[in-house]
């Protein structure tokens, strides 16, 4: 071999080593990032969980249910199927044994012998390039893909998450009222409810069942303060959002003079009527 051939074959070395070393230098850099990648969505996840577990117990639920409980029955005996006492498997019975593992058909064997001349057919097995017979091995994964398509599933459970905390902090009733217009509504609906209480007074009044004492009391004092009441306990009740730390403001002043005015001036107008129809 002449000088300019082992010159060739040195440069020829030297670019190999160093095609080498960058590889190896690019490989360590990607597994740097991948790793990086790998802490950076376990912190992620990590901060998805305890969101979770705050949104749970928001909403009354501490932990998840449990799954179905584990069987308890006794374990296989040595010898009649699964590993024996020494550590190897012994005989499995039943799951192999066709006919004669069916209770009660001890009498037939477990598969009958073939007629002569007749072969078994093999099973079809998966052929590899490596060579026949072996099962063919399964494409190799990309870890690179798998942290990308867990980086979407992770954006994606963010703006589930997003969208559950703004319907968290929504109260289930009237969620997209404002909390006067709601608390509004509330007395408005009570006060309404007692003053067709007090169109039933007035008619057992009319009938001699209720006195006039009692009527203008219920009228003046006792319908408005239950129809006030039932408003503050239904704003406390439903009007509050899940998420929002405290008690929210439920008006006590505009449900008082909402609930001791609707009453009074609902009996005015109907005496009015009254008076009118005549």
């Amino acid at each position: 071999m002449s000088f300019e051939e082992y010159a060739a074959l040195a440069r020829q070395l030297s670019e190999q080593r160093r095609a080498g070393e960058h590889h190896a230098a690019a490989e360590s850099a990607r597994r740097r990032d991948l790793n990086a990648a790998v802490d950076y969505l376990q912190q992620r996840l990590t901060a998805q969980g305890q969101r979770l577990d705050q949104l749970g117990r928001a909403i009354g639920v501490d932990q998840p249910p449990p799954g179905p409980p584990a069987a308890t029955g006794p374990g296989p005996a040595p010898g009649a199927g699964g590993v024996s006492a020494a550590g190897s498997p012994g005989p499995v019975h039943g799951a192999f044994d066709g006919a004669a593992g069916v209770p009660g058909r001890s009498d037939v064997g477990a598969y009958p012998p073939l007629p002569a001349g007749e072969t078994r057919l093999a099973l079809p097995t998966a052929v590899s390039p490596a060579g026949v017979g072996v099962p063919a091995q399964r494409a190799a994964i990309d870890p690179a893909v798998e942290l990308e398509l867990a980086r979407r599933m992770a954006d994606e459970a963010d703006r589930h998450g997003q969208q559950a905390e703004l319907l968290a902090q929504r109260p289930a009733l009237l969620p997209t009222w404002s909390p006067l217009a709601r608390a509004v509504a509330v007395y408005a609906a009570c006060g309404t409810a007692a003053g067709v209480l007090m169109l039933m007074l007035v008619v057992a009044s009319g009938v001699g069942l209720v006195d006039g004492f009692t009527l203008g009391a219920w009228i003046c004092a006792g319908l408005p303060a239950v129809a006030f009441f039932a408003g503050y306990l239904v704003l406390g009740r439903w009007g509050r959002p899940a998420m929002v730390a405290g008690t929210p403001p439920r008006y006590l002043p505009l449900g008082f003079l909402i609930c001791f005015l609707l009453v009074p001036m609902a009996y005015c107008a109907y005496l009015l009527l009254v008076r009118g129809l005549r």
